[in-house]
This record gives C-alpha cells, sequence and structure tokens, in this order.
C-alpha cells in the first residue's frame, strides 16, 4: 500500500516525524489515476487567503483556540463550535473549493479533493468534481472512498 502525507498549514512538525521515522512520503500536492480518470490533492491552506494575508492574527487565533481544547468540556463543545463558526466566517469554504477548482483545471483533474475547512463538501463546477474531505477527527467525522473504477463517496459516521 502506498501512504502519501499531503501536507497542510499545522504539520510543520509533525512533517519531520512523518518523514524521518516512519518513511512516509509528505509532499504538498498528490496526483495519480484510477480507471482513465485523474484525481488531484491539495490541502487547502493554500487558498485560505485570510490566513495568507493575516499570518500573525491566524497563529495568535490557533493559540488561543488550543488553549480553550485543554479547558473545555470532555466532549469539546465549545472548541468544536469555535471550529464550526470560524471557517464559516471567514468564507473559508468557497474560496478552498474555488482555489482548488482553478488548480484542477491547470492539472487537467476529473477529480479536486481539499481538507483545511474542516466541513465536507461535495460539488461540480465546470466539469471538476469537488470534495472537501470535512474531519475525521470531529463528530459527525467524514471521510472519502476511491474505488477500483474511480468511484468516489463521501462518508459520514456518527
Amino acid at each position: 500500500m502506498e501512504v502519501v502525507w499531503v501536507f497542510g498549514n499545522h504539520d510543520e512538525l509533525l512533517v519531520r516525524v512523518m518523514e524521518a521515522f516512519l518513511g512516509l512520503e509528505v509532499r504538498e500536492h498528490y496526483a495519480w489515476e484510477i480507471a482513465g480518470k485523474k484525481f488531484f490533492a491539495i490541502h487547502g491552506h493554500q487558498f485560505d487567503y485570510f490566513l495568507i494575508h493575516n499570518r500573525f492574527m491566524s497563529n495568535v487565533a490557533t493559540l488561543i483556540y488550543r488553549f480553550i481544547q485543554k479547558f473545555d468540556t470532555t466532549n469539546h463543545v465549545i472548541s468544536r463550535y469555535l471550529k464550526r463558526t470560524s471557517k464559516g466566517w471567514l468564507r473559508v469554504s468557497k474560496d478552498v473549493a474555488l482555489g482548488g477548482v482553478k488548480i484542477g483545471k491547470k492539472s487537467h483533474a476529473d477529480y479536486i479533493f481539499c481538507g483545511h475547512t474542516h466541513k465536507a463538501m461535495k460539488l461540480a463546477i465546470d466539469g471538476i468534481k469537488y470534495f472537501n474531505t470535512g474531519c475525521w477527527t470531529d463528530l459527525p467525522s467524514t471521510y472519502i472512498t476511491i474505488d477500483k473504477d474511480a468511484h468516489v463517496e463521501s462518508h459520514d459516521e456518527n
């Protein structure tokens, strides 16, 4: 089995561990083909213009969020609420989707996969099928499967 880690905006330290100790390949993006269909995966933070242009404020917000996580309830009700509302408030989902489709066109991809927003999404824009993987660490956890015939399906588990 091939495992490829697609680098995200919070992965700086983790990348070194993945490469050095586990031998995983870490990439900024990954392209592959199944049954004549072209797939392209990228984390999506590259299209988060608020994050790009407000790096200091984003880092401070991340520190505050991590502090809240430490003292949140067992079910992390407050931190999960903050994560959901902040991504929507900044309109990140739309920016990531449009950025993903744009890079998908350049790569001649049939399917583009992003993450970053933690909000599962499925769209078809300009002939490209866009999926946001959502979040596998929250409830409901979401993930995407692709079978040997290039059939793509989004799942959520409660």
